[in-house]
């Protein structure tokens, strides 16, 4: 199976404004050819539309133009996580395998032909400047994003350091647009943080899955044990808004908590290379699988036993999805916040000539207990929303809602997956869901995290414990 790894680029989120997308491995597979002949009418039908424009349409239009967008319109209408990557487009997409890149650093998809906001990237202008999940863009500088491929859309955000743009958002709940000018920036990210939120209790945020979330992760858990003489008491894995990243990065931050050969995830799609089976094994999560530095093996012991909670919301996607279904079906740790976002395809990045490629969705991938959550989410063990904005804020955005998602497989057969319910609606969570009081500001202070307070109120048995 690790030949077969090594050909394929694998790439569980969207599209990152900056161009944050990532992908696993860098060589191209061997792709069987398209069984069957080609569909002769419809080819004919596609040349006279080529030569009509050509000749017909009001101004010249260049045959390279007609061809690139003709094959964009063909990748796009396949799923919302498919598409062509030019030469600018594919570029970024490895420079965002480094966590280092140029841009606002917004997690984004296309719906409706305007650009939604995912997720903000931790410690980037986009959220520093408040912008939010869900949010629509809607004018771009002066430019409408109506009528923009999603690519467009991202070259435009693009730009220079310390240049300004100027963003119009629709946001529900808000009576007009609101319109919020960044500065770019070059955006150096370090995707694991940890805080130690009192003794022997830390939070560790994952803001994306790169390339070295897992040994960054371990670092800082060794570190954090040293601090306290070994006396951990529990840690809260904070995965909320984060769009996802890395595969392998998602199987190596999952293999810290979890005991050798443990499974993972496992994938299905047609070809071969897309069925794998990922365990907890130095082979499908070390960068150099020939290196014989194993980060996870060098980790307390007391990481795999210390009581857990991971933090989801609608923003968690993919990666995210990985590891709090594979923590839920191990009972390693308990899920609380709110339902995630629900994708659960993965994307392999096909190198073409002339420096681009295709980001093609290939494979749907499963939970430990085999269940998939595309266009469902993870659902958590103890619901506890942000507060009632927060919670009206997030529908609409979820995997179920985007134009052309994937259906989920183990729905009944001939049934489609319907958009994400309320929260109120979704299935009965173990615990009763805890709602947030409305809570205001005090100048110069930081908005309190009712969700982080409750998830180390649970992990010392303040809360009612999940069965």
């Amino acid at each position: 199976m690790r030949g077969q790894l090594k050909k394929v680029g694998l790439v569980v989120m969207g599209a990152v404004i900056g161009f944050a997308l990532t992908l696993n491995f860098s060589a191209v597979a061997e792709r069987p050819q398209p069984p069957g002949p080609l569909p002769i009418e419809e080819l004919r039908t596609f040349s006279e539309v080529f030569g009509r424009i050509k000749s017909d349409y009001v101004e010249p239009v260049e045959d390279k133009k007609l061809i690139k967008e003709a094959i964009t319109g063909m990748v796009a209408g396949l799923d919302p996580h498919s598409a062509y990557l030019d030469q600018d487009a594919y570029k970024e997409l490895q420079a965002g395998t480094q966590g280092e890149f140029g841009g606002l650093g917004i997690e984004v998809s296309m719906e409706d032909g305007l650009v939604r906001v995912v997720s903000p990237i931790d410690d980037t202008p986009a959220a520093r400047a408040g912008i939010k999940p869900g949010d629509l863009i809607i004018k771009l500088d002066d430019a409408a994003v109506k009528g923009m491929t999603l690519n467009d859309a991202v070259k435009h955000m693009r730009g220079k350091p310390d240049t300004q743009i100027t963003l119009t958002l629709l946001r529900k709940n808000e009576p007009k647009p609101l319109v919020v000018t960044l500065t770019r920036a070059v955006i150096k990210m370090k995707s694991v943080k940890l805080k130690e939120i009192e003794p022997g209790y830390a939070s560790i945020r994952i803001s994306q899955f790169q390339e070295h979330s897992g040994d960054d992760l371990a670092a800082a858990i060794e570190k954090f044990y040293k601090d306290n003489n070994g006396t951990v008491k529990g840690l809260v894995l904070d995965l909320r808004n984060d769009p996802g990243g890395l595969l392998n990065a998602a199987v190596g931050v999952s293999a810290a908590f979890l005991p050798r050969d443990a499974l993972v995830v496992y994938t299905e799609g047609r070809i071969p290379d897309a069925k794998m089976r990922l365990t907890v094994s130095p082979k499908n999560y070390l960068r150099d699988p020939s290196s014989d530095v194993d980060y996870i093996a060098a980790l307390p012991a007391g990481a795999k036993k210390v009581p857990m909670v991971v933090l989801v919301n609608g923003g968690s996607a993919s990666a995210s999805e990985i590891v709090a279904g594979a923590l839920q079906d191990h009972h390693r740790a308990t899920i609380m916040g709110v339902q995630t976002f629900g994708k659960g395809s993965v994307q392999t990045i096909l190198p073409l000539s002339n420096n681009t490629a295709l980001k093609l969705t290939t494979a749907r991938y499963f939970t430990p207990n085999g269940r998939s959550i595309q266009a469902k989410g993870i659902v958590p063990d103890v619901v506890v929303h942000e507060d009632a904005d927060a919670v009206e804020s997030m529908l609409g955005i979820r995997e179920a809602d985007l134009e052309g998602h994937l259906s989920n497989p183990t729905d009944k057969k001939g049934e489609t997956a319907k958009p994400a319910p309320k929260p109120a609606a979704s299935p009965e969570p173990v615990v009763k869901p805890v709602h947030k009081p409305q809570t205001k500001l005090e100048d110069g202070k930081e908005k309190p995290d009712y969700q982080m307070d409750q998830a180390i109120a649970y992990l010392k048995g303040k809360l009612p414990k999940a069965n």
